[in-house]
């Protein structure tokens, strides 16, 4: 699977998202320098994948509320997952090269995970 000018676009466009939390950072991970983590002091609350391990997907991985990861897969499995290692804790996976991305959704999502992982000085600065 190799990068194309729509993966970055949809890259870009969610390292924009991550981006406008409060003390977010995004950090290049992985041999190739194709993956993301969202940080927040320390913490992460979210993943993006490129074609993690062979799987054959650009995904974002974030955390999810209690009861949300199983409802989105039932609801959608084509685009949603249970991600390898951190599905078990509940995080889910949003393909984002199936169909267009419903970026509000995304934003929604990952405005969720990153309510669960900051503190909460910086969760209450979102509402």
């Amino acid at each position: 699977m190799k990068h194309t000018r729509a993966s970055g676009r949809r890259l870009e466009k969610l390292i924009s998202i991550c981006g406008s939390l409060p003390e977010v950072a995004v950090a290049v991970i992985g041999r190739e320098g194709e993956h993301r983590s969202f940080i927040v002091r320390k913490e992460i609350f979210g993943y993006y994948t490129f074609d993690h391990h062979g799987d054959g997907r650009e995904a974002l991985l974030c955390k999810a509320p209690a009861g949300e990861q199983g409802r989105l897969v039932e609801e959608d499995p084509r685009r949603f997952f249970v991600p390898p290692y951190v599905g078990p804790q509940g995080w889910v996976g949003v393909r984002l090269d199936v169909g267009k991305p419903d970026w509000s959704e995304i934003a929604y999502l990952t405005r969720a995970a990153y309510r669960l992982t900051a503190p909460r000085t910086l969760g209450a600065r979102l509402e």
